[in-house]
């Protein structure tokens, strides 16, 4: 089969949109910004939502729905909020076309302005806070829990498939409670919740930590975000949990009489992972033969792909498959027979390990007779010829071990990368080779600002899983005293 990628080493961004495109995960489309994701991408984000959903109902969460146009008068409620998103926002003036006089289509109808612009949904603080202010009366009615599942817009420039598009698909969490504590819980909740699943089921470790105030969500008065490592060194940002004090109660005057008959107004939480975590899969673990994705969220965790010569041998061969089949789906497990009778078996080889299928299972004739099946592994690229009696039992374990392989592996990296750095020339020198650099900092949000000047660099987060950081020392630039050390890092 023809090279199908472009190698890291020659070109790691083209290696990633390599990947994207010929692993049948997103295209672009017509709309400047926008993609198109694919059946087979597509259904690697459901599986992140119908875990991540099940997550949250245990935590208390409710799925509600909200609209997508934002009236721009709520965005003027709340002045760091809108400074935060006003250059991205894509606005709705007209609310019909006509067709254009001089027989040119369609043009938009003069006439037919909106007596208020409405916005394209960036983030729905605004408009939630807005039907909270219906809902919330005293005590009782708190708290209130809510997500969505749904899209937003943010009228992005430089655009790249998952990472950074004018439209994507996330998750807003959106609470409101009667105490400071409780919102500061949740939002610590949360934001482990999100940590929980990157390891557990997307394979990637990640730090916990609080974000720099220049780094900080519009609006928030704390934002915590788990960060990963990508195999270019650079740094994503995988998911944000933000306390957002009583800024948006008071902005939609939202208060509720507490038990003494009191009015105060609520505290509120906001929290989100999107399609960006799909590129955080991408670029943690896939190699330069394709995709490789975590058994959890493999759409297809076994794949079969039968030998034969005569179609009397496919279908005994296929028949025998069909029983593997159904005892890999009785353990919990999807599998898929590649049947197709018009591609050759290497051909589909390369096909399913392009699309990081975890475990292949290959059979011909003689394997039946001899009662054996050939099991090849994505993540090590290793194959070996086993017993087919019982080999549902093997299969079942190995996914496990594929697993826990793939996190390993990307955890060693990601440690191998991390080193402390102590001075300004050291840092300049180090930023530029990648990884997480370990720093005091000063904590003024001048001295970020020219470190990300001079370098690009931005703290990634103050972490706080880790005790390695709790030290006294120096800022790396200022030289003034410093109690931990910070991450800084490039970052997509």
């Amino acid at each position: 089969m023809a090279k199908e990628v472009t190698t890291r080493a020659e070109n790691y961004s083209q290696w990633y949109n390599d990947l994207v495109v010929k692993a049948d995960l997103a295209e672009q489309s017509a709309v400047r910004g926008c993609m198109v994701i694919k059946p087979y991408g597509y259904a690697i984000w459901e599986k992140m939502q119908s875990i991540l959903d099940a997550e949250f109902k245990k935590v208390g969460v409710h799925n509600a729905y909200f609209p997508l146009f934002i009236p721009k008068s709520f965005f003027s409620k709340e002045a760091e909020h809108v400074a935060g998103f006003a250059k991205e926002c894509a606005v709705v003036t007209h609310h019909r076309l006509m067709n254009d006089p001089n027989g040119k289509g369609v043009v938009v109808d003069p006439d037919a302005r909106l007596e208020e612009e409405l916005i394209v949904r960036p983030t729905s603080e605004t408009i939630i806070w807005s039907v909270y202010k219906n809902w919330i009366n005293s005590w009782r009615d708190l708290p209130i829990i809510c997500n969505q599942w749904c899209n937003v817009v943010r009228w992005e420039m430089r655009t790249r498939p998952f990472l950074r598009t004018a439209e994507f698909l996330w998750q807003e969490g959106h609470t409101a409670h009667a105490t400071a504590e409780e919102a500061e819980a949740k939002a610590n909740e949360m934001v482990h919740v999100y940590a929980d699943f990157a390891r557990n089921v997307l394979a990637l470790p990640v730090v916990v930590g609080h974000k720099s105030p220049n780094e900080r969500f519009a609006g928030a008065l704390d934002t915590l975000t788990i960060e990963a490592m990508m195999q270019d060194g650079k740094a994503l940002q995988a998911g944000t949990s933000h306390f957002l004090g009583q800024n948006f109660a008071k902005s939609f005057d939202v208060q509720y009489t507490n038990n003494e008959g009191k009015l105060e107004y609520v505290w509120a939480t906001s929290w989100g992972v999107s399609t960006r975590l799909m590129g955080a899969l991408i670029m943690a673990h896939s190699d330069d033969n394709g995709l490789v994705l975590p058994p959890a969220l493999a759409p297809i965790q076994t794949v079969m792909v039968p030998i034969y010569k005569s179609q009397e041998d496919r279908a005994a061969i296929i028949a025998r498959m069909e029983v593997l089949k159904a005892k890999l789906e009785a353990l919990g497990h999807s599998v898929k027979i590649d049947d197709r009778d018009t591609l050759r078996p290497g051909f589909k080889f390369a096909e399913w390990e392009l699309k990081g299928v975890p475990v292949r299972i290959a059979m011909g004739m003689r394997d039946l007779e001899a009662g054996t099946v050939e099991v090849a592994r994505r993540d090590t690229l290793t194959k070996e010829t086993m017993a087919l009696e019982g080999i549902e039992s093997h299969i079942h374990t190995l996914l496990d071990e594929i697993q826990t392989n793939i996190y390993t592996k990307a955890l060693s990296f990601r440690d191998s990368n991390i080193r402390k750095c102590d001075s300004w020339e050291e840092f300049k020198q180090e930023i530029v080779k990648g990884g997480f650099l370990l720093c005091h900092w000063d904590g003024t949000a001048e001295t970020e600002e020219k470190i990300k000047e001079e370098t690009k660099a931005t703290i990634r987060c103050i972490p706080i899983d880790t005790a390695v950081c709790e030290e006294e020392g120096k800022c790396i630039y200022t030289g003034k005293p410093s109690h931990r050390r910070v991450i800084f890092a490039i970052s997509y």
